[in-house]
């Protein structure tokens, strides 16, 4: 049965825009962005056409600057780094070449706008191709979008737009692997020349309500891995893996400048949790990081449960959105909206990394060996446990 997913006004708008309905010349208004956001960041300059088709195919175009410090032996490292939110063009329930034809459709309109807003580095949400369907752990049809993260479909559609923007690409896909024919959940990182520049892939799984994700993949066995791209290091910290803060130190101790969270992930779950955990682990690490988030509620042609007594539903949840960006001292731009497609864009300088790590010395003070030793203690009562899990 469907369930109830009546929203009020106030609700489809969320904190970051609410905001804004202040005055903008008020002491309020500047209070308010220094103790939520850290400081008003400037708002970026787009191209008029840029803008006018954002507002033609009604997706929220939003974009930011975030201020830097000159060197004297460094030139600045700016760039542009992109984040796309998008809903599903096409019920769940419509056959699986017209869906991806249409996500692919529409995600090239949005890598147009991005492309002529010079961005140089951009992240799509959690497997994009397709509806977000491992709540209802059916293996049909959901596991036909699938694909190769070498060569599938999504892959080379992708290539010719990172190529002629310059740009590199960060797509995450249900991956099915070439050799071994396992299913993994993937970001493929697409390089400027359009060719693949590698992969990661989910390190954490979940396992909590209607996220049955472990019921089509596992974790991830490749690690941390960190991208040494033409604008900087990129890594990729798929979804749930943002609420481990380990996850998130191992790619900047691997040399991450960015850390793009791509995600999918539900209001009634963690959307009190969204605007904490990636701002917190840019601050820890002194990187930026790109939380990114679907937007919309999937219906699904058959009920499923959520294995708390609770009556069948046909859909997940909805997807609220928010997607936003922080930098390595903490401060982050406003979210775009809960219920919108949306491009979120902010221009960085790199350098920023190493100044705000100098500043606050958390490298210095990591204590990295005494904490990795008894790490290791810890992981060795792990597997001498019967259960795999020390008792306390």
């Amino acid at each position: 049965m469907p369930r109830n997913n009546k929203m009020n006004p106030w609700e489809e708008k969320g904190l970051d825009q609410l905001c804004e309905t202040l005055e903008s010349d008020s002491y309020g208004l500047e209070a308010f962005h220094r103790l939520f956001y850290g400081k008003r960041l400037d708002v970026l300059s787009l191209p008029e056409h840029a803008c006018q088709t954002a507002e033609r195919l009604n997706f929220k175009l939003k974009s930011y600057r975030f201020p830097s410090v000159p060197e004297q032996l460094r030139s600045p490292r700016l760039i542009r780094i992109g984040a796309i939110q998008n809903k599903l063009v096409l019920p769940p329930s419509s056959p699986v070449t017209d869906q991806i034809a249409a996500l692919h459709h529409q995600m090239g309109l949005f890598l147009d706008v991005a492309g002529q807003c010079g961005v140089n580095i951009i992240c799509l949400q959690e497997a994009w191709t397709m509806p977000f369907a491992f709540c209802t752990r059916e293996r049909m049809p959901w596991c036909e979008f699938s694909e190769s993260a070498e060569h599938g479909p999504s892959i080379r559609f992708l290539q010719r737009y990172a190529e002629q923007y310059s740009m590199v690409i960060v797509s995450p896909i249900l991956e099915r692997d070439s050799v071994s024919d396992v299913l993994w959940n993937t970001a493929v990182i697409i390089n400027v020349d359009g060719t693949v520049l590698g992969k990661s892939r989910k390190n954490h799984i979940p396992r909590v309500g209607d996220f049955n994700e472990s019921t089509y993949y596992t974790e991830s066995q490749l690690g941390h891995p960190v991208f040494e791209t033409k604008y900087g290091r990129i890594a990729v910290n798929i979804c749930y893996g943002r609420h481990h803060p380990l996850n998130w130190l191992m790619y900047g101790l691997n040399g991450a400048e960015i850390v793009f969270n791509p995600c999918a992930t539900i209001d009634t779950l963690s959307e009190t949790l969204w605007p904490i955990e990636a701002r917190c682990a840019a601050v820890a690490n002194n990187y930026f990081t790109v939380a990114i988030n679907r937007v919309g509620t999937e219906t699904f042609p058959n009920e499923f449960t959520s294995g708390d007594t609770k009556p069948g539903h046909t859909d997940f949840g909805h997807f609220f959105g928010s997607s936003y960006i922080t930098g390595p001292d903490g401060v982050r731009t406003p979210g775009l909206d809960r219920i919108h497609n949306g491009l979120l864009i902010a221009e960085v300088d790199l350098n920023s990394c190493r100044q705000v790590r100098d500043s606050w010395g958390f490298r210095v003070s990591l204590l990295l060996p005494v904490s990795s030793k008894e790490a290791q203690n810890l992981g060795m009562l792990c597997v001498k446990n019967a259960h795999g899990r020390v008792r306390i």
